[in-house]
């Protein structure tokens, strides 16, 4: 198949970063892959603009799929961690799609295998051609979740705001850090206050008010890479709960498909999440359906950039539908 002549432009927009790329063929990854800061750019449109000049030669595209780290509602989309917000007119293509960017990783998901992605226990993940529920969510700026359902031939991304459900504290010192946070001032702690990038401080200064130590102004990076002793305790916390949370996102969904997690927090952690408590919380979600629960795999995605790869994968769909101009 021969190159378009103009290529389709596909975009990862989160709160701290927004990835673009370009797409030539149907079925092809996207090339020209670049990452410009979200803080550095007033709007969409002129990170679009910007891109393109910088890294796409000027080409101006017909088509372009957009996975936005927020709700999208028809043409209108908004950051839930940054200030962009509009429709897709004020883009000045003729043809986009919006979706919301755990969507276009739930979409990513039966196109990633082998080294895309990295066991955190429990069986091998399946095949990208069987045909069973899944279940993806991950801590960046914020907590995103998603579902792949089968449908027909082909499958159906099942978005939501999952990252908003309660923080799943079960433990007495989790219960003890919601509590000192909600009289820290977070009257509902739900679980992207901890289980994120701008969670994890928050959780470093809960933990710190139960072990009974003065607060300091940390950052989620910071707090990866020491070795102080309460760092240590709150990545080991951070897990954990994250691991809860998987479970009950598997039950939710019925995922028997596996349970995938992305975001930008994860992959700095890969070895600590391997040997953490991360998938024994996954597997005591529910004891009575343990054997349920046990035979999910929990893979975290190491592709470079899945959820360009989704919206790749969207527009190629759609290409058999509609006529992309």
């Amino acid at each position: 198949m021969t190159p378009r002549a103009t290529p389709w432009l596909v975009a990862d927009v989160g709160g701290t970063n927004a990835r673009f790329g370009l797409v030539n063929r149907p079925g092809d990854e996207p090339e020209s892959v670049a990452a410009l800061r979200v803080a550095e750019h007033p709007s969409l449109p002129d990170a679009v603009a910007a891109y393109l000049d910088r890294y796409g030669g000027g080409v101006r595209p017909e088509a372009a799929c957009l996975a936005i780290a927020g709700p999208v509602q028809d043409d209108r989309y908004a950051l839930t961690n940054a200030d962009w917000a509009g429709t897709v007119s004020e883009l000045g293509i003729p043809y986009v799609e919006l979706l919301n960017d755990f969507e276009a990783l739930a979409i990513s998901l039966p196109h990633l295998a082998g080294d895309d992605l990295l066991s955190l226990g429990g069986p091998e993940p399946v095949d990208g051609t069987v045909r069973k529920v899944r279940a993806v969510l991950g801590p960046g700026t914020g907590l995103g979740v998603a579902g792949l359902v089968p449908a027909g031939s082909g499958w159906i991304a099942v978005p939501g705001e999952g990252g908003h459900a309660a923080v799943p504290a079960i433990t007495d010192l989790e219960i003890d850090i919601v509590r000192a946070l909600r009289a820290d001032g977070v009257p509902y702690v739900d679980a992207e206050h901890l289980l994120s990038g701008t969670g994890l401080p928050r959780l470093h200064r809960g933990l710190s008010m139960v072990r009974g130590i003065a607060p300091e102004a940390v950052t989620a990076s910071e707090i990866v890479a020491s070795d102080d002793a309460l760092a240590v305790e709150t990545v080991e916390v951070f897990l954990a709960l994250l691991g809860g949370f998987a479970g009950n996102v598997a039950l939710t969904l019925g995922a028997r498909g596996g349970v995938y997690l992305g975001g930008g927090v994860l992959p700095r952690i890969s070895e600590r999440a391997r040997a953490s408590t991360f998938r024994a919380r996954f597997e005591m979600t529910v004891p009575a359906l343990s054997g349920y629960i046990s035979a999910i795999a929990t893979s975290l995605i190491v592709a470079e950039q899945p959820a360009l790869v989704g919206a790749a994968a969207w527009l190629a769909q759609r290409a058999s539908n509609v006529e992309l101009v």
